[in-house]
């Protein structure tokens, strides 16, 4: 998903901008009442006390990095579903399920490989649990070497870095466009807010902020699907072209990007790669006190995440509804640079003509939210790569210092993300979307590196690193020769070609390699509730396009 995600940022940035300049009937900043705004004002407050009173006791970056490992399940749980649930989930999910060419249900297909992934993970993620870091790059030296620790490390802050900077961008963008106000003003109230609180509570404000987001954003979402309920079963059975949710489709010679079958093995690969080899997610997970803990924010997040983005799409299903009922509605979008309207914004449309004064303030708050969600652990994860994979590593300051570097670190990637939200513009749209497919390209390779530092790291660095280079060309081939192979693969292809080639190098230059014994422990009802529930959303896709 943060492959997608940072792609419907980089192709959306343009057209959000040129839509703040042909704003449409339903989107008038007029439209925001004195009410609105004190909501959000009062949200913001709240946040901003909150992570005072959370941060006050904090002293080491364990504290600030990893909350201390005190914080209970469910919340690490909740605050992984909010970062991927975000602003773009939000504005995208409706526009892809009700309005894109060629979309419909098809997204939930994406939610397909989840509870196994999160199953993968309760089994394999454990070494790096229990090797005390915070940094998980850090197991990657005590397993091979340095150079493996900095070329996944370097690669996680350059292209987390770079998406987090497209983030802003897109969300002050759309902000500024549902509010009125300048994109200046918009950034300092989005990333001031979001700066201010990160720096002060840490990873424990970051992790209850998005709890209480989660609920706002929730709440938002279930109050948008009661208000479209009528419309939705009055004009459900015409929207049969939306409702196909399974596509029979290897996505090897179709060019079809949304098959079943790549969506589902290499998507498999892909949340594994992401939930168990990105700083961003991981951290979480390495905040929980134990490692059954661990296996139980896990599974959790297999469990929650699909009745969230299930919300989504039929809130996307009930805008295609509505706006049979309203003709008057896609008219009244705002337009993008070639003309068409902005599906993008039907979900701030809609809330701008229906809810009331005080509600949509709501509405803007789950907006607020989600952003947040997204971008506060970006900066926490940024920020414990930096100091635990660079300034620990190679200075020998004291723990306060390190403290004090942490929150430096914080507020340096705060800025670097404000600085390069004003220069997405300018970037050739190309440059953004070259960054994006090698980011995707590099995760099955990047994957391997870490399941050679599990599960065979006798093989060792100088084959881990040719087979990580390797597997990064073959996936280049596969774009560049064969672009009728859905890009979903490229997770599996990447994997398989760096972890095959890495082996093979290291029997050519005369390594023994042996196996690390794995402890398999998982408790039954956990793996239990992870099966169920991917047959429960298999059936949900077979009922929805019944």
């Amino acid at each position: 998903m943060a492959a997608l995600v940072t792609h419907n940022c980089l192709t959306s940035a343009d057209d959000i901008k040129s839509s703040m300049m042909e704003v449409g009937n339903g989107l008038r900043a007029d439209d925001m009442d004195v009410l609105d705004w004190w909501v959000i004002a009062t949200y913001l407050v709240l946040m901003l006390l909150g992570a005072w009173y959370l941060g006050r006791k904090q002293r080491s970056r364990a504290d600030y990095y990893l909350a201390g490992k005190s914080l209970p399940s469910w919340t690490l749980a909740t605050s992984i579903v909010a970062t991927q649930c975000s602003t773009n989930s939000l504005l995208g999910a409706p526009a892809f399920v009700g309005f894109v060419a060629g979309g419909g249900l098809l997204w939930l297909q994406y939610e397909l490989a989840v509870p196994l992934a999160m199953l993968l993970l309760c089994l394999v993620f454990m070494p790096i649990r229990k090797a005390n870091v915070i940094s998980i790059y850090e197991f990657l030296e005590q397993r091979l070497d340095v150079r493996c620790r900095l070329v996944a490390s370097g690669c996680f802050l350059f292209f987390r870095g770079v998406a987090t900077g497209v983030t802003v961008y897109g969300v002050a963008s759309v902000i500024a466009l549902l509010t009125g106000v300048s994109y200046t003003t918009a950034v300092i109230l989005l990333m001031g807010i979001t700066i201010a609180y990160d720096l002060m509570g840490g990873m424990k404000a970051v992790v209850i902020s998005d709890v209480v987001q989660m609920v706002l954003l929730f709440g938002a979402v279930v109050l948008a699907l009661l208000w479209l309920s009528d419309p939705l079963f009055n004009h459900y059975h015409s929207l049969t072209d939306r409702t196909q949710a399974l596509a029979n489709d290897w996505g090897l010679m179709s060019g079809n990007q949304y098959g079943f079958w790549p969506m589902f093995f290499g998507g498999l690969f892909l949340y594994v790669a992401y939930y168990g080899c990105d700083q961003s997610q991981a951290q979480r997970l390495l905040s929980a006190n134990t490692p059954a803990t661990t296996q139980t924010v896990l599974m959790l997040n297999g469990l929650l995440r699909f009745p969230l983005v299930l919300c989504y799409c039929l809130v996307g299903l009930g805008l295609a509804a509505y706006a049979i009922e309203q003709p008057t509605f896609i008219a009244s979008l705002p337009t993008t640079s070639n003309g068409a309207p902005n599906f993008n914004l039907v979900f701030p449309a809609f809330v701008s003509l229906e809810f009331a004064p005080g509600l949509a303030g709501l509405a803007m708050v789950g907006l607020f939210a989600a952003a947040m969600s997204s971008i506060d652990s970006a900066l926490n994860s940024l920020s414990a790569s930096t100091v635990e994979d660079y300034v620990n590593r190679y200075s020998k300051l004291s723990e306060k210092q390190l403290f004090l570097a942490s929150k430096i670190a914080t507020f340096g990637w705060g800025a670097f993300a404000v600085l390069l939200s004003y220069q997405v513009e300018h970037i050739a749209p190309t440059v953004l979307e070259a960054i994006n497919k090698v980011g995707s390209l590099a995760n099955g390779p990047l994957l391997a590196i870490f399941a050679i530092a599990i599960f065979a790291p006798s093989i060792g660095a100088s084959a881990t690193l040719f087979g990580f280079i390797a597997g990064l060309a073959a996936n280049i081939l596969i774009w560049l020769c064969l672009p009728s192979v859905s890009w979903l693969w490229w997770n599996l292809t990447g994997l398989l070609s760096a972890g095959l080639l890495a082996i093979a190098w290291a029997k050519i230059t005369g390594r023994q390699i042996s196996w690390q014994p794995i402890s398999w422990q998982l408790a039954r009802w956990k793996w239990q509730l992870l099966l169920l529930m991917t047959a429960l959303i298999l059936l949900t896709t077979i009922w929805l396009q019944m």
